[in-house]
């Protein structure tokens, strides 16, 4: 239980720092309401004993009922205030922590992001923080001032009368212990209802994202049972943390009955004894309500505290997992970048197959062209320029991959879906790390480098294009507000691309929708290529960027994929004849090894060569 609340307070702690004058504010409200609700009972209690007497001054009875009402009123302007501030505190408090989560899930490596959906990251980083954004709201409202009122009733009461007031201590005091008692058995129930809560939102972000899918392959039955077992199971969970939760309900009635039965029985001992006038007696009541009523509003906050408690759990769960991927320190120069892999290997290791996974092989074995590379240098090939397969790991996408591409030239990579084409890519980006091995980009080993900076000088552009719901200036320039209009403007002009932008009803205020955003296959390239213009990277990766346009829109592309490798380094992954065979050199990759290497001209003229045959049978029809 301590160590729990060591987690609360360090995040508080950690949280509420920055807004240190709103805290101080709230501190001041609470502390005047305080005292103003322990100082208008007094009034009370001189009303009534002033009204007994045969010649009270009317005057001083108005008087006193209008400090009452005063005091009354200025109360709830005080406790308004206070939840304004409060609120206002909790929100800015825990948008923070919100952007520091999903800053840490962003930078976390591939292997966590496979082995959870996006709906399950977004219940954590919104469910969660909001449940704990609620606790914190009302923390200093509900709890801290009420036991700061608690506090301060207890010590009235003892100047009243001891004994009421060590009576009443020891019933706090008990009813505390009970509490914290029944909080501890709570909270690992509503840490099961808010993981069953994750999993159903996982499930509906995934099936949602894959409406098209579904539809086609007629599995909106399944969809839909699939459905019903994770709301079963998260109605069985939240019920469970719900009963486990009234147990909260019923102690401090309890415990209130037990104090309003001692504090008639003594009220009306005392004053029977006249050892105490009849406005004392009532304001005993009235403390005693009181100290029962901040109780009751504690009990209320004992449910958030639960599911705050889980939410702290699980937020420390996520902020504790830790990329794979240490961050380096060094930067990349300016330029082309040259590119070297060095005897890598790489098997994945979160049970992902995916495009990187190991396939059929390209379908005729034989020997190599016998052509010897320039500017492409392969180590470790063989005589038929085919790399063995490492034994001590049969399940690696690529084994034992060495080879180098000059700062701005071009490399073309072919072979069938699931030869390692993809998996190179995820590399160079390291989104993974090696296994064996290790690849150098302008001389400096990936792992040495800023992750930052490397993805910055790295560009890519795939047939699938991410679109965001932003204008056409924001998908552009990725929300980047520091690259101007006349920027983008040049860029579009230099690739010839301005036509494209005048089209847009808006130019470049038009706003697209999610997903394909209402553009088209071709559009959406166009905007990929701006992109990568914009940031202007060192090396280029093209993976089929041309695969699925229609013919004007391909020439269209074309001319923007020969400004685009003209001054960088290049890689293409194509099916495609005409993308292909812009390139210097080919690389033809087959169950995650070198299956022929060599200068296009050389290769293309060489009869005998794999790439030759490729030519004569047809790329797209082989390599698919």
């Amino acid at each position: 239980m301590l160590r729990q609340f060591q987690g609360y307070w360090q995040i508080l702690a950690k949280y509420l720092r920055p807004h240190r004058r709103r805290v101080a504010m709230l501190t001041v409200l609470l502390l005047v309401s305080i005292a103003l609700q322990l100082a208008n009972p007094q009034l009370l209690r001189y009303f009534i004993d002033t009204a007994q007497q045969p010649e009270s001054p009317i005057t001083a009875l108005f008087v006193a009922a209008g400090l009452f009402i005063s005091i009354a009123l200025v109360t709830q302007g005080l406790s308004l205030g206070a939840s304004y501030v409060s609120e206002n505190l909790a929100w800015s408090a825990t948008n923070d922590l919100r952007a520091d989560l999903t800053l840490h899930c962003l930078r976390l490596d591939m292997t966590f992001h496979k082995a959870r959906t996006p709906g399950e990251l977004i219940e954590r980083i919104d469910g969660d923080v909001s449940a704990l954004a609620n606790f914190f709201s009302q923390f200093v409202i509900r709890i801290v001032g009420n036991l700061v009122l608690m506090l301060g009733v207890l010590v009235v009461l003892w100047i009243e009368d001891w004994r009421i007031g060590a009576v009443m201590t020891v019933l706090a005091a008990a009813l505390f212990v009970a509490l914290l008692w029944v909080q501890k058995i709570a909270v690992p129930f509503w840490t099961a209802a808010r993981e069953s809560s994750a999993a159903l939102f996982g499930l509906i972000e995934e099936r949602l994202s894959g409406t098209e899918d579904i539809r086609s392959s007629n599995a909106i039955d399944y969809t839909m049972n699939r459905l019903y077992e994770r709301s079963r199971d998260r109605l069985r969970a939240e019920r469970r943390a719900a009963v486990a939760g009234a147990v909260t309900w019923l102690t401090p009635l309890f415990f209130f009955a037990i104090a309003s039965a001692l504090s008639y029985w003594l009220g009306f001992r005392f004053f029977s004894n006249g050892t105490m006038t009849l406005g004392t007696v009532y304001l005993i009541f009235f403390y005693t309500d009181a100290l029962l009523r901040p109780v009751i509003q504690i009990t209320h906050q004992i449910e958030d505290l639960q599911k705050a408690g889980a939410g702290v759990v699980r937020i420390n769960e996520l902020l504790g997992f830790a990329s794979a991927l240490p961050d380096g320190t060094r930067d990349l120069p300016p330029g082309p970048l040259e590119v070297v892999f060095d005897r890598v290997t790489f098997a994945y290791d979160d049970g992902e197959q995916g495009l990187g996974a190991r396939g059929q092989g390209l379908g005729i074995r034989g020997q190599g062209s016998g052509v010897e590379p320039s500017s492409l240098e392969i180590e470790g090939a063989s005589d038929s320029q085919s790399l063995i397969s490492d034994p001590s790991n049969p399940a690696a996408v690529l084994r034992d991959l060495s080879f180098s591409i000059q700062a701005g030239r071009t490399l073309g990579i072919l072979g069938r879906t699931g030869s390692g084409k993809t998996t190179l890519t995820r590399l160079l980006f390291r989104l993974y790390d090696v296994t064996g091995g290790a690849i150098r980009l302008a001389g400096s080993d990936l792992r040495e480098l800023h992750i930052d900076r490397l993805r910055q000088r790295v560009g890519m552009v795939t047939q699938e294009v991410q679109l965001f719901h932003a204008t056409v200036r924001e998908n552009l320039t990725f929300f980047d507000t520091s690259i101007g209009d006349v920027q983008i403007l040049a860029v579009l002009e230099d690739l010839e691309l301005l036509p494209w932008l005048q089209a847009l009803p808006d130019g470049l205020d038009t706003m697209l929708a999610a997903g394909n955003g209402g553009l088209s296959a071709g559009e959406a390239q166009v905007l990929a290529f701006t992109r990568v213009f914009l940031h202007n990277p060192g090396l280029v990766i093209l993976d089929e960027a041309s695969s699925r346009l229609d013919p004007a829109t391909e020439r269209m592309i074309e001319r923007a994929v020969d400004k685009l490798l003209a001054e960088r380094t290049g890689i293409v992954i194509a099916h495609r004849l005409a993308t292909v065979l812009r390139a210097d050199d080919i690389l033809i990759l087959e169950d995650g090894q070198i299956r022929e290497y060599g200068p296009t001209e050389t290769l293309r003229a060489n009869p005998e060569s794999r790439f030759a045959e490729l030519l004569r049978t047809g790329m797209e029809e082989v390599l698919v």
